[in-house]
């Protein structure tokens, strides 16, 4: 089990206590229609089988404030499917950093001690935040395609993003 701190957050394991905030969070449809797996609405039942599916080795971390401890969402990375990068936080923390921050932390970890060479994430063509977010890391477009969208219940335009160490360390140098 790791536990990753950045300056503001620290990201761990999930752990039970952290279902009812999960739930809250991402029973928020304008939350779950921006990731590509979680359904709407959102139950502290789903909340649980993500649990027990984080626990099956996928690097899934919670996202906490590191000053008082408060829940604010998930990252992740997932090596079954090519090593996606996926994150997402409650609406209240949106605009303030905190998605830029957990995936820069969770990117260094994937290539400094994981020794990944490179990683993609995807973003759907209504939520250019997140690819502001993947573009801060350094990533660059690699293609669309369409893609399921469960909260929606019908398949997106999504624009992939590649990541390759060597372009986080030349944005981490600059």
């Amino acid at each position: 089990m790791f536990i990753l701190e950045s300056e503001r957050l620290i990201l761990r394991p999930l752990r039970p206590s952290d279902v009812p905030s999960m739930a809250a969070w991402l029973s928020d449809y304008d939350v779950a229609k921006n990731t590509s797996r979680v359904p709407h609405p959102y139950s502290e039942n789903d909340a649980e089988a993500f649990l027990a599916m984080a626990a099956g080795g996928n690097h899934v971390f919670a996202i906490q404030r590191r000053d008082d401890g408060l829940f604010m969402g998930c990252t992740g990375l997932s090596p079954s499917d090519d090593n996606e990068l996926g994150y997402w936080l409650g609406k209240p923390f949106w605009g303030q950093g905190y998605a830029t921050e957990a995936a820069q932390r969770l990117v260094r970890f994937a290539f400094d001690d994981l020794r990944q060479d490179r990683l993609h994430a995807g973003w759907f063509y209504d939520n250019p935040a997140s690819g502001h977010v993947l573009a801060k890391l350094g990533a660059h477009h690699n293609g669309s395609h369409m893609r399921d969208c469960r909260a929606r219940g019908r398949a997106l335009l999504c624009h992939d993003m590649l990541l390759t160490r060597a372009d986080f360390q030349q944005r981490k140098a600059a």
